[in-house]
Formats: structure tokens, sequence, C-alpha cells
């Protein structure tokens, strides 16, 4: 018998949107505190450093004034010194402006909700807000979810962002700026920068590239799947430091780009897990293309875990991502078997259809 599908009233959907409203209204005002707190925090630092900054100057001037009659070491020291805590309170007061502006950001986005929040709860009726939350189609409580996964992929990308890119290009700056002031007094000393400039900026320019492949590898698009992954497990071996075996079965076929998209994403998460959580020394992922699926395996000989505990809805918030896992293949009408046992690793196998991708 074909499910019935329900519609919702104006009223409704608009006390549905008040809802998610508030949620976001609620998870700014958490943000903002914690924001307010580490606002303080670097606030006192970068006091703190600045007055430093003020002492070690001022110790430099007198060695400039005095410079023949100082010893080398002192004078190394001393500018060693200085570069440091100029280094540091630069970087302190980068980040005290991040936060700063995250903060400003937040404040007008949650003035807005609540704003929202309020005048829309006065043209929808009580009655309507409390059964909304029962008559919400499943298509919508679909799109509920994939909209929140999408914020806290959001999310992590962001504390990626500043936590390696933006970062490592903070330190160019800085760098950049001390080799600026060197030149005028110091030559040899700003060439050696100059070097330890160049290193730096190759560095990060590696770590940027390594950054959008593993937001989104370009080949996915152009080879497919399979180049895809045995690009990423070779790299992930090697991050890892882990034993991985990558095995193709079946009679290899380009699959729709959504489906590739999705394997690849599971994949990925997979093997993040096996990474953090499984204390593994050897992993084995299988590619299978069969005539009327594909099927993907990831075995490991890690310590394991209690398959039903984590998929508990009570424990999905604070697991290994396999919620996320699962429900990325119900979503392509496949499934997931996940096989684990304390001490003894885990298998999980993922089947997508492809007769219907």
């Amino acid at each position: 018998m074909p499910r019935e599908e329900t519609t919702l009233s104006g009223a409704d959907l608009l006390a549905v949107l008040i809802q998610e409203s508030q949620k976001e209204y609620d998870q700014i005002q958490r943000e903002l505190k914690e924001i307010d707190v580490l606002i303080r925090q670097n606030s006192v630092e970068v006091e703190r450093l600045a007055q430093r900054n003020v002492q070690v100057g001022n110790r430099m001037r007198q060695m400039e004034m005095n410079f023949d009659t100082f010893p080398r070491k002192d004078i190394k020291e001393v500018y060693s010194a200085f570069h440091e805590a100029e280094m540091r309170l630069f970087m302190m007061r980068g980040q005290l402006e991040q936060l700063q502006n995250r903060q400003e950001v937040l404040q007008r986005q949650s003035q807005r909700l609540r704003q929202m929040v309020e005048l829309s709860s006065q043209i929808v009726p009580t009655e309507v807000a409390e059964r909304v939350r029962v008559t919400l189609p499943d298509s919508q409580r679909d799109m509920v979810r994939i909209i929140e996964t999408q914020e806290k992929e959001r999310q992590r990308l962001a504390r990626q962002m500043h936590d390696g890119p933006a970062q490592s290009l903070t330190n160019l700056m800085l760098q950049a700026e001390i080799c600026e002031r060197l030149f005028d007094t110091d030559p040899i000393r700003a060439r050696v920068e100059l070097g330890n400039l160049k290193n730096a900026v190759s560095a990060t320019f590696h770590k940027i590239r390594e950054f959008i492949s593993t937001l989104r590898p370009m080949m996915l698009d152009d080879l497919g799947l399979l180049p895809t992954l045995k690009q990423y497990v070779q790299g992930f071996e090697e991050k890892a430091r882990l034993s991985v075996n990558f095995t193709v079965l079946g009679r290899e076929s380009r699959l729709p780009s959504h489906v590739e998209v999705a394997l690849f994403r599971m994949i990925q998460e997979l093997l993040a897990n096996v990474q953090i959580h499984a204390h593994a020394t050897h992993v084995q992922v299988t590619l299978d293309f069969q005539d009327e699926a594909i099927v993907a395996s990831i075995e490991d000989d890690g310590s394991g875990f209690d398959v039903n505990e984590v998929l508990r809805p009570a424990q999905q918030h604070k697991g290994l991502g396999l919620a996320t896992v699962k429900e990325r293949a119900e979503m392509l009408g496949g499934q997931v078997q996940f096989e684990s046992r304390i001490g003894r690793g885990t298998r999980v196998r993922i089947e997508i259809p492809t007769s219907e991708a």
C-alpha cells in the first residue's frame, strides 16, 4: 500500500522554519559564549605579549646604541628574542582579530534570527507549532538531515582552513616582514631568512594542494573513482604509516558522478576512522565491480568496537562517523554492513546498486 504523503499548510511550513531557526539561534548563542571566553583569554595574552615586546624592544635599542661593546652572543640572543616576541604577538593579534570578526558576524546573524523567530511566532498558532514535529514528512526530514550534515562539514572545513593554510599564510607574512626589516640592518641574516621563507612558501604550497585534494580530488571527475582511490590510498598509507592493500575485482566501469563521489567520501571517512580509532597495523580495501552493484569493503586488524553500542541513536553524534556512512549508502538505495568485535578488528561492507544509479 503506497505511503500517504502528508501535506503541510503554510502555517505548518512556517512553524518548521521557526523550529530550525530556533535551533540555529541556540547553537549560535553557545558558540558566542565560547568565543567570548576565547577573546578574553586572547586579550590577556596579547596584552602580556605587548608588554614583553616593549621590554625586548627597549633592550634592543640600548644594544644598538652601544653596538660595539656588546658581545656577539648577546647580540644574537637579543635579536632572536625580539623576532620571537614580534612573531608571537603578531600571531596572537591575528587570532584575536579573527575571533572578534567571527563574533561580530555571529552577533548580527543571531539578531536577525531572533527577530525572525519573534515575528513569525506571532503568526503561527501554538497548536500548529506543537504538532509540526510529528507531521513532518520523511522527505523533509531527509532534507533537514542533509542540511545539518552539510553544515557540520562546512564547520569541519573551516577549522581545517584556520589550523592549516590560514595559519601557514600568517606565518609567511610575518617572515616576510622580518626579512624586510633585516635588509637595512643585517643583509646576511636577511639572506638566510629569505631562504627560510622560500622553504616555508614551498611547504605551505604543498599543504594547500594536499588540502584541496582532500577536499575534492580533481581527478575524481576526470578519471573516475578507481584511479582516485588508488592515489588516495597510497597517500593515506604514507601519511598514516599503515600497511594498506588495495584490491580491485570485476570489470571496471565509470559510475554516475554522485555515486562515485559518495563512495569516495564513505571510504575516506572509514579510513580516517581506522587511522584515529582502530590502532590497526594493516588495512584491506577492496572495490568489487559486480553486474548490478558495486561493493566496497574496508577491513582492519585493529582494536574493534561494539557495533550496537556505536550505532545506537544516543551515541551516533559521538561516534566514528558510521551513521553518516550508513545514511549516505541508504540515500543511494544501498546498504552497509558492520562487522566488528572488540580486539578482533573491523570489516565494513558497502553495497550500492548500479542498475538504477
